[in-house]
Order: C-alpha cells, then sequence, then structure tokens
C-alpha cells in the first residue's frame, strides 16, 4: 500500500473504479471479498476509500456504494 497520499489515492480510484460497480450497492462481506482480492488487509483498504470519499458507508456500516458525482 502506497505511504504517500497522492500515490495510494490514484491506487484505490482505480481499484474502485475496477471493483465496483456504481449503479449497486455492496455488503460489507462484498466489498472485503473485492478487495481481497488485491490486497490481505481489506479493511485498510475499506477505510481509505471511504476517508477518501470514494466509497460511501451508510451509518449503520452495513451497506456501501460508489457515489453519484455531480
Amino acid at each position: 500500500m502506497p505511504v504517500r497520499p497522492a500515490v495510494r489515492h490514484e491506487l484505490l480510484v482505480h481499484l474502485t473504479d475496477t471493483l465496483f460497480a456504481a449503479d449497486r450497492t455492496y455488503s460489507e462481506r462484498e466489498v472485503n471479498e473485492a478487495l481481497l482480492t488485491v490486497h490481505d488487509d481489506s479493511a485498510a483498504l475499506r477505510r481509505y476509500c471511504v476517508i477518501d470519499g470514494l466509497l460511501v458507508r451508510e451509518k449503520d456500516g452495513t451497506d456501501y456504494r460508489v457515489p453519484q458525482h455531480a
């Protein structure tokens, strides 16, 4: 996992574009399974995706989706 935030962000953008469709909602398990295909620490990847605004998590933590940008 890249340490530099800009490089990490570019990687996360690529991963979310590749692994997740914008027109559906994913369970935490589905997100973890998709992220595990590229890295062993799916929790860290998921957290970085949420922090960077590339995935939106429901307040109860059950569902994730790719946000629709204007």
